[in-house]
C-alpha cells in the first residue's frame, strides 16, 4: 500500500512538471519566482518620480521652510488656533503650490497662490480647530508644488486641554 501511494505521488509530480522546462537548483527556482513576480507586479511608470537614470532638474524650484513643524503647546478646547509657516524659494525657477492637504478635516491650510520667484518668500497658514478633540494632537500638511520631490510635509502639534478641567467645581 505504501508503495502504491509513493508511486502515485511520483507520477502526479511528474505529470505536473512535464509542461515546464527543466529548471534545477536554486538559480532555476529563483528565476521562476522572479518571472512569476514580474508577471503579477508589472512596472508602471509614475510621472511624479524621477527614474534612476534621469537626472533631477537643476533649475527646479526648491521650497525651504524656516521651520517644518510647530508646537502650539496647550490648546483651549473648542477654539481655533493658527500658525503661519514661511518658506523661501531657493531654486532657480518660480515655485507654484498646486495644493496642500491636511491629514484631518480639523486642520485647514491656506497658502500663497501666486508663483514665488527665486529668492522670494511665501506663506502657508495652518488653522487647527480643537472642537471635539482632546489630548495630544499631531497633524501633517502635505504641500504639493512644482518642486523635486513634489511633496513637502509640515507638521503642527499640541495638547488640547480637557473641557471639564476648566470648569469650576
Amino acid at each position: 500500500m505504501k508503495y502504491q501511494i509513493l508511486l502515485a505521488a511520483t507520477l502526479l509530480l511528474a505529470a505536473c512538471n512535464r509542461d515546464k522546462a527543466p529548471e534545477v537548483g536554486t538559480e532555476g527556482m529563483n528565476a521562476a519566482a522572479t518571472a512569476a513576480s514580474d508577471a503579477a507586479n508589472p512596472t508602471v511608470d509614475n510621472p511624479n518620480v524621477v527614474s534612476e537614470n534621469e537626472a533631477p532638474n537643476p533649475n527646479a524650484p526648491v521650497m525651504k521652510f524656516a521651520e517644518s513643524e510647530f508646537d502650539f503647546g496647550d490648546i483651549q478646547p473648542d477654539t481655533k488656533v493658527h500658525h503661519t509657516f514661511s518658506f523661501t524659494n531657493t531654486g532657480k525657477s518660480p515655485l507654484l503650490i498646486e495644493d496642500a492637504t491636511a491629514s484631518c478635516g480639523c486642520t485647514t491650510p491656506s497658502w500663497t497662490k501666486e508663483p514665488v520667484a527665486p529668492g522670494a518668500q511665501g506663506k502657508m497658514e495652518v488653522q487647527f480647530d480643537s472642537h471635539g478633540k482632546q489630548g495630544i494632537i499631531s497633524k501633517q500638511v502635505a504641500v504639493r508644488a512644482n518642486t523635486q520631490p513634489n511633496i513637502t510635509t509640515i507638521l503642527i502639534k499640541g495638547n488640547v486641554l480637557d473641557a471639564d478641567a476648566k470648569k469650576p467645581l
